[in-house]
C-alpha cells in the first residue's frame, strides 16, 4: 500500500523537476529579457525589412518571368535549368568568378594580416602614415583604376608598360593588355590584389592592437622567444573572431567583384574573358530588364556566399 502511494509522488516529483530544468520556450524567454528584445528591435525590423524581404521576393522572382513593364508570370524552375543547361557565358562567369575568387580571395586575406601585423610592430606615431599608405587604394579605387591602371595598361605605345617593354626590346610592338583573352584576368586579379586593403585590414589592425600585452609577457616567461612564435601561439589564437570576420568580408569582396572588369576590360569583355557572375547579372537586370533571370543569377551567387561562409566558420568558429 505504501509502495503504491509511493511511486506516484516519485514520479509527480521527477516531473516536476524535469520541468524546472527544461529550456524555457522563445515567446518565455522574449517576455523575460523584453527590456533587451525591444533595444534590439530596430535592428531586428530594418534587417528583416532591407534583408530577409528582399531574399525572399529574389527568390519568388527568380522562378517567374518578370520583365518589369508586365506582372509576374510563374514559370517554375525554368530559369536555373537555362542557367546551368543553356548558359554558357554564365557558366563561364562561375569558372571566372572562382578562378578570381581563388587567387585573389587567400592572397588578399593573406597580405592583409601580414601587412596589418608588421604594422603593429612599428612604433605608434608612424602607425597611421603607413596604414593610410595601404588603406588608399580601397577608398580610391574608381580614381586609380582610370587615371593610373588605364595608363599603365594601355594598349598603344603610350601606355607606361608598353613604353618600357619596347624601350627594352622585349616587344617590337604595342601588346594588347586589356583585350587579348589570356591577360584579361591577370590583369583583373592584379589591380584586385593591390585594392585588396579594405575592411578586413583595418580589422585585423584593430585585432592586433587589442590583443592584452600581458599575454605575450607570460608567453616570455613560459619559453617564447621570437616574434614568429608569439604570432602563432599567443596573436592568432587571440584574435580568432577577427580573423573570421576577416575572411567572411575577403570571400564576399571575391564573389562580388564586377566594378573592376567592368572598367578595365569593359562589358562584355573579349570573348567574356574577364565576366563575372556580377556582370552577368547586371547584364539581364539593367539591360534587358529580365528580371526573373537575374533574381535566379542573385539567388546561385547568395547561395554560393552561404556556402562559402559556412565552410569558413567551420573552420575559424568557436566550436561552443
Amino acid at each position: 500500500m505504501s509502495e503504491a502511494i509511493t511511486r506516484p509522488a516519485v514520479e509527480k516529483t521527477k516531473k516536476t523537476k524535469a520541468a524546472a530544468g527544461a529550456s524555457p520556450s522563445l515567446w518565455t524567454r522574449i517576455i523575460r529579457h523584453r527590456t533587451s528584445f525591444l533595444f534590439l528591435s530596430p535592428f531586428f525590423i530594418l534587417f528583416f525589412i532591407f534583408t530577409v524581404v528582399p531574399v525572399f521576393t529574389a527568390v519568388f522572382l527568380s522562378m517567374t518571368y518578370y520583365n518589369i513593364l508586365e506582372p509576374p508570370r510563374w514559370i517554375g524552375l525554368t530559369n536555373y535549368r537555362n542557367l546551368f543547361l543553356d548558359d554558357d557565358i554564365f557558366l563561364k562567369a562561375i569558372a571566372n568568378t572562382l578562378m578570381f575568387a581563388v587567387f585573389t580571395g587567400p592572397i588578399g586575406y593573406f597580405m592583409s594580416f601580414i601587412l596589418a601585423w608588421l604594422i603593429s610592430q612599428i612604433p605608434q606615431k608612424y602607425r597611421f602614415l603607413y596604414t593610410l599608405c595601404f588603406y588608399t587604394p580601397a577608398i580610391t579605387s574608381s580614381i586609380a583604376m582610370s587615371v593610373v591602371w588605364l595608363y599603365l595598361f594601355s594598349g598603344d605605345r603610350y601606355g607606361l608598360i608598353n613604353y618600357w617593354l619596347i624601350k627594352l626590346g622585349v616587344l617590337t610592338e604595342p601588346f594588347i593588355w586589356l583585350q587579348d583573352v589570356q591577360t584579361i584576368l591577370p590583369v583583373i586579379i592584379l589591380v584586385s590584389l593591390w585594392m585588396s586593403m579594405g575592411t578586413g585590414f583595418l580589422a585585423f589592425l584593430a585585432g592586433l592592437a587589442n590583443v592584452p600585452r600581458d599575454l605575450y609577457e607570460a608567453g616570455v616567461i613560459d619559453g617564447v622567444r621570437y616574434r614568429w612564435q608569439e604570432l602563432w601561439y599567443i596573436t592568432l589564437p587571440s584574435m580568432k573572431p577577427m580573423l573570421l570576420f576577416g575572411a567572411v568580408i575577403t570571400v564576399v569582396n571575391a564573389l562580388q567583384v564586377s566594378e573592376i572588369s567592368a572598367q578595365l576590360a569593359g562589358s562584355p569583355s573579349t570573348l567574356y574573358a574577364g565576366h563575372m557572375i556580377l556582370n552577368h547579372l547586371d547584364d539581364y537586370a539593367f539591360v534587358r530588364f529580365d528580371m526573373g533571370y537575374a533574381s535566379a543569377i542573385a539567388v546561385v551567387l547568395f547561395l554560393m556566399m552561404v556556402g562559402l561562409n559556412r565552410f569558413i566558420f567551420n573552420i575559424l568558429g568557436e566550436r561552443d
